[in-house]
C-alpha cells in the first residue's frame, strides 16, 4: 500500500515537473526530455528507471532527473532478527529475503571527466522504503521488518552516443541513508531509543535490546554503492 502511494505521489510530482518545465523553455534552447533504464549492482541486484529534463531553464547549470529504483538485497541476520523482534526461540529453519524501493531526484552537472562520451557529476536527495522478510520453516514464524529513510547520493556517469536518439550509460556512485525506525511484528526500535515493546536479551541478563542491536542485525540501507549500466533515449 505504501509503495502504491509513493508511486502515485511520484507520478503527480513528475506531471507537475513536466508542466512547470514546459513553461521554462525558449525557442533558442528548447526543453528536451529523455528516459533511461539501468540495471546492475546496488548492494544487490538493482533496476532503475528515470526521466531527465535537458535545458531546464535559460542559464540553469544542471540537468534534472527523477528516478525510481528497486533492489533485491540481504536483509540481515535471521537468528538475531528473531531474538530482537520476536522471541528467543531457536527452532525452525531460517529463510530470508529483502528489498528496497527508492525514489531519487538528481542534479547532473556536465563535466569532461574521461575524454570520451558525455560525463556528468551527479548529486541529489533520496527516499527509500526497506522490507526484510524472515521465515522460520517449522518454527511457526513469518514476519517483516520495515523502515523508511531519507538519504543523499552522489556519483559519476558517462553517456556514450550510440545513435542520434540512443545513449549507452555507465554509472557509478554511492547513496547514504540516515538512521530510521525499524519496525517488526509488534516491536519498533528508534535511533533515539524511544522504543516500543523491546525484547529482552536472555544472553545478557534480560537487558532490553536497543536500536544499536536492531540496526546491527537488520541491514537496512545505509551505504549503497552503485555500479550500473543501461540506456537512455530521447522522448
Amino acid at each position: 500500500m505504501k509503495t502504491k502511494l509513493l508511486s502515485t505521489l511520484f507520478t503527480l510530482f513528475l506531471l507537475g515537473f513536466v508542466s512547470f518545465s514546459h513553461g521554462q523553455q525558449t525557442t533558442s534552447d528548447p526543453l528536451r526530455f529523455s528516459a533511461g533504464v539501468l540495471t546492475g549492482y546496488n548492494r544487490g541486484f538493482g533496476m532503475h528507471a528515470n526521466i531527465m529534463a535537458h535545458n531546464f531553464a535559460p542559464g540553469f547549470p544542471f540537468e534534472l532527473r527523477f528516478g525510481m529504483g528497486y533492489t533485491l538485497l540481504n536483509p540481515g541476520n535471521a537468528a538475531d532478527a528473531r531474538r530482537i523482534f520476536i522471541n528467543n526461540a531457536t527452532n525452525g529453519t531460517p529463510e530470508k529475503k529483502g528489498r528496497s524501493f527508492d525514489i531519487r531526484f538528481d542534479f547532473l552537472l556536465s563535466k569532461p571527466l574521461f575524454g570520451t562520451g558525455h560525463s556528468y557529476l551527479v548529486l541529489g536527495p533520496r527516499f527509500s522504503t526497506f522490507r526484510g522478510n524472515f521465515v522460520y520453516v517449522g518454527g511457526n514464524e513469518d514476519f517483516d521488518v520495515t523502515s523508511h529513510q531519507w538519504g543523499i547520493g552522489a556519483g559519476i556517469e558517462n553517456h556514450f552516443r550510440m545513435t542520434s536518439n540512443l545513449n549507452l550509460i555507465m554509472a557509478i556512485g554511492l547513496d547514504h541513508y540516515f538512521p530510521s525506525t525499524l519496525t517488526g511484528h509488534d516491536t519498533s526500535y528508534s535511533p533515539d531509543n524511544d522504543n516500543i515493546n523491546p525484547r529482552e536479551d536472555n544472553q545478557d541478563g534480560d537487558t532490553p535490546f536497543t536500536y544499536r542491536d536492531a540496526d546491527k542485525a537488520i541491514r537496512q540501507p545505509v551505504f549503497m554503492p552503485r555500479a550500473m549500466i543501461g540506456v537512455s533515449f530521447g522522448l
